[in-house]
């Protein structure tokens, strides 16, 4: 089993201008306006002095298809995204298990690029490969299985022919589901799968991941002969909660890694 440690929190001193930021499972949503305004602010203020950013999954709490981009809310957090985009940020975009019906319509209007998963790039002198993270929560073969299924062109196909309404509804019931079997799953098998952990690695030849979905931030060293790598756990978003909990991770020049608590960034 790897050891793990939590991510330290960011310093008060000035840092410079990252090369990326990685970002996911913010839930956005109306009944959260504090989490809202905290992702705005963190758009507005850090996203745009990067030459990169990257959405892992999970900026909103559904996404019930493109054609919901014009209620006022949903508007707002693109026109925000499009803000930074034109701002001369990269935009980047891998679907969660919440928003995986995000699409063409919404990445020109936000002015970002959809990546598949897993994607492996080079950036900084380092090998990355970025997922969301519930591909490799393998023990939870209810949930693979759901999964797999509307991850089908075919499902997906249907479940947009229906009214939007129609839809919203049937995601409704979805979450509520959802909710209820979470009750009854041991916090293990919601966890990453450590053997889809170490495939990734060796397939991808990436000396660090960065994945969300689990809301259990933390970074992770994997031993390997070729040499230790590291596996970095985004946190989820909830500023409408007390203590706040949010926050980033910011790829500097040189390879190093930070991990910005989103209290230390309003700060």
């Amino acid at each position: 089993m790897p050891a793990n440690e939590m991510p330290a929190a960011a310093g008060g001193d000035a840092q410079p201008d990252p090369v990326a930021l990685f970002v996911s499972d913010v839930h956005l949503q109306p009944a959260l306006p504090r989490t809202t305004q905290a992702f705005l602010d963190f758009l507005r203020k850090h996203a745009c002095r990067a030459q990169r950013l990257y959405l892992l999954g999970d900026l909103f709490e559904y996404w019930a298809g493109d054609d919901d981009i014009e209620d006022p809310y949903n508007l707002a957090v693109v026109a925000a995204l499009r803000e930074v985009s034109d701002a001369g940020v990269q935009l980047y975009w891998i679907p969660g298990n919440r928003d995986f019906l995000v699409g063409e319509a919404f990445a020109g209007a936000a002015g970002l690029q959809l990546l598949s998963e897993p994607h492996v790039l080079q950036l900084a002198g380092r090998k990355l490969v970025l997922v969301h993270g519930d591909a490799q929560c393998t023990d939870d073969t209810g949930y693979m299985a759901f999964r797999a299924q509307v991850r089908q062109p075919g499902w997906q196909a249907a479940f947009l022919a229906k009214s939007l309404a129609e839809r919203k509804a049937i995601i409704a019931g979805m979450r509520s589901g959802s909710r209820e079997a979470q009750r009854e799953k041991s916090y293990a098998i919601m966890d990453v799968n450590q053997e889809a952990i170490e495939d990734l690695f060796a397939a991808s030849g990436a000396e660090a991941m960065i994945h969300g979905h689990t809301h259990r931030p933390a970074v992770h060293r994997h031993p390997a002969p070729q040499g230790e790598r590291e596996r970095h756990v985004l946190p989820d978003w909830d500023c409408d909660a007390t203590p706040a909990r949010g926050g980033w991770l910011a790829l500097q020049y040189d390879g190093t890694f930070r991990h910005v608590p989103v209290e230390t960034a309003a700060s």
